[in-house]
C-alpha cells in the first residue's frame, strides 16, 4: 500500500501563508508505524470495506469514535475513516479534520457494532452452508 493516494478533501488553505494549521504541521513529525501497527491499520482497511459492504446498503454512513481527547462523538464517512487510515500508513499520523457538518447519529456504527453485525453474518452464512 505504498504510495497510497490520498483522497481526502483538499485543504482550502493551501498555499495560503496565513494559514491557521501551520503551527500544527511545524510540530515534530510523527514516528512510522511499527509493523505491528501497521499490519493493525492494513487490518482496519480491510475491515471498513467489509462494514461499507454490509452497512452501507441498509442506510448507515459510516463510524462514530468517541474521541478520548474531547470526549465528543466523531463522526466519519466510509470514505473519509479510509482516507485517514491510508494517511495514517504513509506519514504515521491522522490528518486534522473537520467535524462532520450535522451528522445524523442514527446513520452511523460504532467499530463495536459493525465488527459484531459482520461477525454476526459470518457466522450465519457458515451455519446456512453446512445445513
Amino acid at each position: 500500500m505504498e504510495g497510497v493516494t490520498d483522497d481526502g478533501p483538499m485543504d482550502p488553505f493551501i498555499s495560503d501563508p496565513h494559514d491557521p494549521a501551520a503551527e500544527l504541521a511545524s510540530e515534530d513529525a510523527s514516528e512510522p508505524l511499527d509493523p505491528a501497527e501497521r499490519e493493525d491499520v492494513l487490518s482496519d482497511l480491510q475491515d471498513i470495506e467489509v462494514f461499507q459492504t454490509l452497512l452501507a446498503p441498509r442506510g448507515y454512513s459510516g463510524i462514530v469514535i468517541d474521541c478520548d481527547d474531547c470526549h465528543e462523538p466523531h463522526y466519519f464517512s466510509w470514505d473519509l475513516f479510509r482516507c485517514n487510515l491510508r494517511r495514517l500508513l504513509d506519514s504515521g499520523q491522522t490528518p486534522v479534520h473537520e467535524p462532520a457538518f450535522s451528522p445524523d447519529p442514527s446513520h452511523y456504527v460504532s467499530w463495536e457494532y459493525a465488527r459484531g453485525y459482520a461477525d454476526g453474518v459470518m457466522s450465519s452464512s457458515v451455519d446456512e452452508s453446512q445445513r
